[in-house]
């Protein structure tokens, strides 16, 4: 990780209170933070906040992102939609680490209404800490792109 690495998070209505609270945890960690919304619990589209984040990492704003939303489910069919993204719907840290060494998952994805606080935040941990492992992951990662 670099101390310059812009990192985007975005959310619907089901994950508004989750991101909120991941906010500051990845402040924490070194990132700088592109917060894409949404901004209260009024209800958002799930696709609209995922295809914010997308565009938002093809222009480089921000080199890796987090998605929220109820489930995690829904985000994470929305972002996989784009090649050069691979979202993680994680659920554990375990599930976090594997994400990150076996996938180079870029985005992390989260449900707000399944995951308690502490354990969104110990996925958060793992996942924006843990490298790419690459060797034989490698090429099975670039048939992905």
């Amino acid at each position: 990780m670099s101390m310059s690495e812009t990192v985007a998070i975005a959310a619907d209505h089901g994950g508004f209170d989750l991101k909120s609270i991941l906010v500051p945890e990845l402040r924490a960690l070194g990132f700088a933070v592109l917060d894409l919304g949404t901004m209260n619990s009024d209800a958002v589209d799930y696709p609209d906040m995922a295809e914010t984040l997308a565009a938002t990492l093809r222009e480089g704003r921000a080199q890796r992102g987090v998605l929220v939303c109820g489930t995690g489910i829904g985000m994470s069919i929305a972002v996989n939609r784009h090649r050069e993204l691979r979202g993680a719907l994680v659920h554990d840290a375990l599930t976090a680490r594997l994400a990150r060494q076996h996938n180079d998952a870029n985005v992390l994805v989260l449900g707000g209404r399944i995951l308690g606080p502490e354990l969104a935040k110990d996925c958060l941990r793992t996942f924006f800490t843990t490298g790419f492992d690459g060797g034989r992951h490698a090429r099975r990662v670039a048939k992905l792109s």
